[in-house]
């Protein structure tokens, strides 16, 4: 009999309850007419339901689209128009500010927002209702027999990636086999540490590309999964000593809030039960790391990839300790290739353009615009834009050849930014790129070179930008220059912009 338990914080439910409501809502998708390749999206934070909607994609063979809730409406419009999925399911305050932006052939099921949700976030009551003319998702899926078909090719989740050209890109797998659904999820143990019988952590939002993939293992191996409604460093580490977690996995964000709790927060909770944590989506420095094994012992893992090739690399403790600042040897099979500007392969141990293969992962378009995989490819292999180097068989990265930011875990593409802040009124052109930052790894700053005769302030090119995009799109730091540096071709020289805050670090970018 299945025992295991899923839990949204403290509050737990069992996992086979999760199991049977998403075969009924299989059922009721395989009604609404969804058939194998089509796609569901979600727009929800962690949450039960959550587990209910893969598993029923899962079951029919349709792919989940996870729909990163930060967003603004627009960006959330553009994935919908983009994906065409023929339901989408959402928590009840995120769907509100959609109002009139969901294509009328999409069918809306509702969630509950969960009150761990609503206490965390400050929500309304009223805002987390499912209204009278809303259809329920656990009502409607109730209403269905559980779903009995033999089971379709396994689909991954289609995580939307962003480029630089500013629209995100559904990364669109092919259907695994059962072969290669064995290698990945082999592969995923030697990451995550997940096998039968693990207490499993997951500390970030489900729609990001690595807590998926280890939520969706854990969730079918785990004996007990805990999610997290949101990511707070004490209470993390309250979960681990109540549920005796024994696996986890972060970004180095995390490890550096934990660690500056006070020694005396610290050491008020029991984590001895941790046995493997595994952090990815940025680098961690060196002294963080070094400090928080000191402290939790040499259980951290680190990988490196990208959502288009997965896991490339594994760094695991005692190579790290041994290896300090490498990214880790490449995973089984994985094939690694470094180009340098002519396109030509570099010498070996000089620095290029990282290109790799994972046979782990099934091969992938980007749904709709299969095109644009041509120019990230080389050989077979693709390119996440990062310029690095081996180095005794260990990946070791220096810098990235695209302008991406990762702060605290999630990709930013200046691009993306820039796009929207030269249509500020009274804007002329502007740079955006990312600057150390002690919390986050990078934060943005933006450069700007206004109109002539033009007023405006920093407030008013944030509050602009805050009208279009995301707030973690919003650059905390804007200095306006009289005249940008530029090249004979009028493309501005960011590096003139970003290498001085980048100087006394140390850092190579």
């Amino acid at each position: 009999m299945d025992s295991a338990m899923v839990f949204l914080d403290e509050r737990g439910l069992q996992r086979k309850e999760l199991v049977e409501r998403g075969l009924r809502a299989a059922a009721g998708f395989d009604q609404m007419g969804i058939r194998e390749g089509d796609t569901v999206a979600l727009l929800m934070r962690n949450d039960f339901a959550f587990f209910e909607v893969l598993q029923a994609a899962n079951a029919i063979g349709a792919y989940a689209v996870p729909l990163n809730w930060h967003g603004k409406k627009e960006e959330a419009s553009y994935i919908l128009h983009d994906s065409r999925p023929k339901v989408l399911v959402a928590h009840a305050d995120l769907l509100r500010p959609l109002a009139g932006e969901i294509p009328a052939d999409i069918r809306v099921l509702v969630v509950p927002t969960p009150p761990e949700v609503k206490a965390r976030y400050g929500i309304p009551e009223a805002d987390c209702k499912v209204q009278p003319a809303d259809v329920s998702w656990s009502e409607w899926a109730d209403a269905f027999p559980a779903w009995d078909a033999p089971a379709k090719r396994s689909r991954a989740t289609m995580i939307y990636t962003s480029g630089t050209t500013g629209h995100p890109k559904g990364v669109k797998r092919d259907p695994a086999s059962p072969e290669q659904t064995q290698v990945y999820a082999d592969l995923l143990k030697r990451v995550y540490g997940i096998e039968a019988g693990v207490r499993a952590l997951v500390t970030g939002p489900l729609y990001h590309a690595s807590p998926n993939a280890y939520g969706r293992q854990a969730f079918g191996l785990a004996e007990v999964l805990v999610m997290q409604s949101k990511f707070d460093p004490e209470e993390t580490l309250a979960l681990i000593e109540k549920h005796r977690i024994t696996n986890a996995v972060m970004v180095p964000t995390m490890f550096v809030r934990i660690l500056k709790l006070p020694r005396e927060v610290r050491e008020r909770y029991d984590i001895s039960s941790l046995k493997w944590v595994t952090h990815t989506g940025a680098p961690c420095p060196k002294e963080v790391k070094q400090a928080l094994m000191a402290w939790w012992g040499p259980i951290i893992y680190e990988t490196y990839g990208g959502t288009e090739v997965g896991t490339a690399t594994l760094a695991t403790p005692q190579d790290w300790l041994a290896h300090p600042g490498s990214v880790g040897v490449p995973t089984p099979g994985t094939r690694i290739a470094f180009y340098g500007e002519d396109g030509q392969p570099v010498a070996d141990g000089e620095p290029g353009e990282i290109y790799m293969r994972v046979p782990a992962y099934a091969d992938f378009t980007y749904l709709n615009s299969p095109e644009k995989r041509k120019s990230a490819e080389r050989d077979g292999l693709i390119s996440v834009g990062d310029v690095g180097y081996l180095k005794d068989g260990r990946l070791y990265l220096c810098d990235r050849r695209s302008d991406m930011v990762i702060s605290g875990g999630t990709n930013i593409y200046p691009a993306e930014i820039e796009m929207v802040l030269t249509q500020c009124p009274g804007v002329h052109d502007c740079a955006v790129f990312g600057i150390p930052d002690e919390d986050f790894g990078e934060s943005l700053a933006a450069a700007v070179e206004l109109m002539p005769g033009a007023q405006v302030s920093v407030r008013d090119i944030q509050a602009y930008l805050e009208s279009h995009l995301a707030k973690y799109k919003v650059p905390r730091r804007i200095d306006f220059h009289a005249s940008l540096p530029r090249e004979d071709s009028g493309k501005i020289f960011k590096r003139r912009l970003r290498d001085p805050f980048w100087q006394t670090t140390g850092r190579k970018i």
